[in-house]
Parts: structure tokens; sequence; C-alpha cells
């Protein structure tokens, strides 16, 4: 398998068992962030309550990914490919440059968050820069040896980040139990702090295909996933509650300090970073060739790679408004859901693999830009960031499924009327 493979995998193929897509989905989202998900919610809402969302939100931000998953066993196109068919060419280039940008942001944030942990513990402050950089070069060069490698570094980080995340709970269930509840701040209503925890889960729709094409099965591939991300989440996200409350801020370093794990949350920290970077640098180097296909494979990932690093000190400031940033993705990417969604499963449109790979330039199924996506992406979004009342998520979801359905049977119908 090539480090980043736009073009389609033949059946023969197909041999990634169902336990190595768990173990990418898993290992991705056992992250720091992950944590300061669960940690957001902690000047808001009491524990019962955080932990019901956590648990709720888990579960349906999952599943939405979940849902579309088989359709990389299906095709074996990467995620960018298969939006075409819904989006069209144009369209999809506008969702690959939006995974792009924002997976700067994600791996800057991870890098800046690991290093804090490790030089905390090794080095000092001075060392954080080199950190930083390390942890981001040693993700880039395990993507850059390809699929393949990024299973087996999984299957030695992931198992060693679940021993110390089982310390880290014992930790905080030990400082948490019996203790006084700090009072709730407030500021999020529980609608919005369910779209907060569906904002992050959903952050992951956009792989749905690009790991899951190297799987056969498409059941197993869908239950693999879901899988990782509920119990992931769930863990994770209430880890982190529960952490900041301990801390008595979102802070990871000071979460990690409050529970007095130095070395071993430092391992955990930086492990994470690197399972976590392995698929976002994989996502932008498979969203950059599919906007520039003449991009070389090896030069496109080193170079993401190289630049989430070299930003990592310039992402301190996404901390401090992370729950805006779940929601502004949230919004951004539950249209995008619902549009699949329809596409592929309510209207069921044959898909010509081949043509995915068509230049735009033509009308048709793949090709130049869908006004009914298009359209159906902005009904969503306006959906998501005006139903505060009632939450963004099934608002978004309704609205641009439904929106989609509705303009494309128009499309068809006229085309269908000229054609006569």
């Amino acid at each position: 398998m090539n480090a980043v493979e736009l073009g389609p995998v033949l059946p023969e193929a197909q041999t990634q068992s169902p336990v190595d897509l768990f173990l990418i989905f898993a290992g991705a989202n056992i992250v720091a962030t992950t944590m300061v998900t669960g940690a957001a919610l902690a000047p808001a809402f009491n524990t019962r309550t955080a932990h019901g969302l956590i648990g709720l939100g888990s579960v349906a931000g999952a599943a939405l990914v979940a849902l579309l998953v088989p359709l990389g066993p299906r095709f074996g196109v990467p995620s960018v490919i298969a939006a075409r068919a819904a989006l069209g060419v144009g369209g999809a280039a506008l969702l690959a440059a939006l995974l792009y940008v924002t997976n700067f942001a994600w791996i800057a944030l991870n890098n800046v968050i690991a290093a804090s942990a490790c030089a905390h513990v090794l080095g000092g402050p001075e060392s954080e820069r080199a950190w930083a950089v390390g942890l981001g070069i040693l993700a880039t060069a395990v993507v850059s040896a390809g699929p393949r490698a990024v299973g087996l570094a999984d299957r030695v980080a992931v198992p060693l980040m679940l021993g110390v995340a089982v310390l880290m709970t014992v930790r905080a269930f030990g400082l948490t139990a019996g203790a006084v509840s700090p009072p709730v701040a407030g500021g999020l209503s529980w609608v919005r702090g369910l779209d907060v925890v569906i904002g992050y889960q959903v952050s992951w729709i956009l792989m749905f295909a690009d790991y899951s094409r190297y799987c056969r099965s498409e059941t197993r591939s869908m239950s693999a996933v879901f899988l990782a991300l509920v119990s992931t989440s769930v863990w994770f996200m209430a880890l982190g509650f529960l952490a900041a409350r301990a801390a008595g801020s979102p802070d990871p370093g000071a979460m990690i300090q409050a529970l007095g794990l130095g070395t071993a949350g430092a391992i955990l920290l930086a492990l994470a970073t690197v399972t976590t970077n392995f698929v976002n640098v994989y996502l932008s180097a498979l969203a950059w060739k599919s906007m520039v296909p003449k991009a070389g494979e090896q030069a496109s990932v080193w170079t993401i790679g190289l630049v989430g690093a070299g930003l990592s000190l310039l992402s301190r400031s996404w901390l401090d408004r992370y729950g805006d940033f779940m929601v502004l993705l949230g919004g951004l990417l539950v249209p995008i859901g619902g549009i699949l969604l329809a596409h592929f499963f309510v209207l069921r449109v044959p898909t010509d693999v081949a043509a995915l790979y068509e230049a735009a330039g033509r009308r048709g199924a793949g090709r130049g830009f869908s006004g009914a996506a298009l359209a159906a992406w902005a009904l969503g979004a306006a959906a998501y960031y005006t139903g505060t009342a009632i939450g963004g998520t099934v608002p978004a979801l309704v609205v641009s499924a439904a929106a989609y359905l509705g303009l494309s049977r128009i499309s068809r119908s006229r085309e269908a009327s000229a054609a006569r």
C-alpha cells in the first residue's frame, strides 16, 4: 500500500482486518483533545448531567460516522473521492479544502499539548519546541511508510495507552470520590453541551472511507468504527471531566499534574499525539492530492507534517475557545453527513467509480458542482447555528437531508423533461 493512495483499492487488496480498523480509530480518539472535550463541560454541568451528555453525544456522533463507513469497502475510494458523487468534483474540493485547513489546527494542537507534558517531565520548558517538532516528525514518518505501518504502530501504542489510561481513571475516581463538587458556573445549555460532544465525534466524519476501504466487510467495518469511537469517547471524555474537576482547570497539563501522573501522563499524551496525528496527516495528504492530483505522495505527507509541527507554538489559543471550535466544526460537517446519507442510502443513486476520477466541467454525477448539495449544505449549516434553543445537530441533519432530497428530485425531473 502506498503512503497516500488516492485511487480505488481493488477487492484483492482489501486485506485489512476489522481489528486494525478498530485500533486506528481508537488510537486516533485516545488523545488529549477527547479529554479536553469532556473537560469543556466541567464549568457548566454537574457530574450526572455531563456524563449523560457524553454518553448520548458519543453514541449519536459515532453512529453518524459509522453509517457512512460501508461506502469504503463498497467503492474502495477515499472519502474525498466518494463525496464527489453527491457534491460534484468542485463541491468535494471545497470539502477537501475545509479538511486540509482545519487539520493543521488539530495537528498543531495535539503536538503542543503533548510537548508541554513531555517537557514537564524531561528537559524543562525550554525543550518544548524540540518535543513538539520531534513528535510531529515521528507521526509523519510513520504515515509516510503507508497504512500498514500505521496499523502496526497502533498495535503497539494503543494497548500501552490503554494501560496508562486505566491508571489515570483510577486516580481520577480516587480524587473525586466523596469530594465536594465545585459550583457549576453555567454558560452552556444542555443542548449546546450535547452539540459540543457530537461535534467532536462528527469531526471524524471525513475519514469514513479512508481506512475502511482497505477492509472487505461492510458490516464489520461499520461495527469496528462505531465501537472504537463510542468506547474511547465515553471513557476519555468522562475522564477529562473528572480530571478537570479535580484540577479546577480544563488545561491538559493541569489535569495531568492534579492526577499525579508525571511520566505516565506524558507517555499517554505523547503516544496519543502520534497516533491521532497519523490520521490527521493522512487525511490532509488525501485532501491535498484530491485537489492537486500531480502532487507527490511523500512530498504531500512530509510538507503537511512539518507545517503542522511548525505551527504547534501558535495553537495554544485553540484551548481557550475549544468548545466554540467544536460547535463550528459541527455546523460545517453535520450537514455533510445528512447529504451523504440521503444520496447513498435514501436515493441510492448508482455510483460509477471511474466517473468520480474524471475532470470537472460537465454536469452529471461526480462532475462540476452539485447545486442541490451546496444549497443543502448551506441550509443545514444555517439550521445548526440558529438552533440554539433545541440544539443544532438534529435540525442540521434533517434540513440538509430533506433539502438535498427535494432539490435533487426537482433537478432530475427538469433534466428528464428537457430530454423529452
